[in-house]
């Protein structure tokens, strides 16, 4: 029966040979990983998802509002954002009453 080896063992002398310190010497170690920064979980290193949070005076607030089909279709078709101009639209209205 021929066994085929799909790779070779390390030799152990060669196993360590790119470490800057001896393994077993515990002070050795301290020393070479003392000013290493420990991770505390794999959640601080995902990328954060979603959008940043707002600052409370900065955050829209979801109502339901019921408006005309015409006024609504207008909006809509002067493309992208039509939400965001409908909202300056009030608040200019708004300071204007004031």
């Amino acid at each position: 029966m021929n066994k085929k080896r799909t790779s070779k063992s390390t030799p152990k002398s060669r196993a360590t040979a790119d470490v800057p310190y001896s393994v077993r010497d515990k002070a050795a170690v301290q020393t070479f990983w003392g000013d290493a920064i420990a991770h505390t979980g794999i959640a601080e290193l995902r990328a954060k998802r979603g959008r940043p949070k707002k600052a409370e005076h900065e955050r829209k607030e979801q109502i339901a509002l019921r408006l005309d089909a015409d006024v609504v279709a207008w909006y809509r078709k002067m493309g992208g954002g039509w939400q965001t101009r409908m909202n300056a639209v009030l608040k200019a209205y708004r300071d204007a009453t004031i």
